[in-house]
């Protein structure tokens, strides 16, 4: 029983710990970027868009479709920053363990 407690107490701890890193997601920002940096997305860790910042340049309504590709560009950039950034904090908060093969921590 002593083991069970031990164990229920790391449990408890991680799930703390998870929380916290939850929150803090929420506020870290990384910014993706396309168009040799004419577009930039910005995205907290939770993959929420917090900025769009498009070079005045590409505004012409005869080529709206290089600006849409090029945003959907940034925003993918951006969101492989968050989930490379979140998977390290993810690695911090578990020593560096490894987890089974599809099995994900709840972002």
């Amino acid at each position: 029983m002593k083991n069970l407690g031990s164990l229920m107490k790391q449990a408890k701890e991680m799930q703390n710990k998870m929380a916290e890193m939850q929150a803090a997601l929420e506020h870290h920002e990384v910014t993706g970027q396309s168009g040799a940096g004419m577009v930039k997305v910005t995205l907290n860790c939770k993959g929420e868009m917090r900025k769009l910042d498009v070079d005045s340049s590409l505004v012409d309504p005869e080529d709206k479709e290089v600006m849409e590709d090029l945003i959907v560009a940034a925003h993918a950039d951006a969101r492989t920053k968050v989930e490379a950034y979140s998977a390290e904090k993810i690695k911090e908060m578990t020593g560096g363990l490894e987890l089974p093969p599809g099995m994900q921590l709840p972002f």
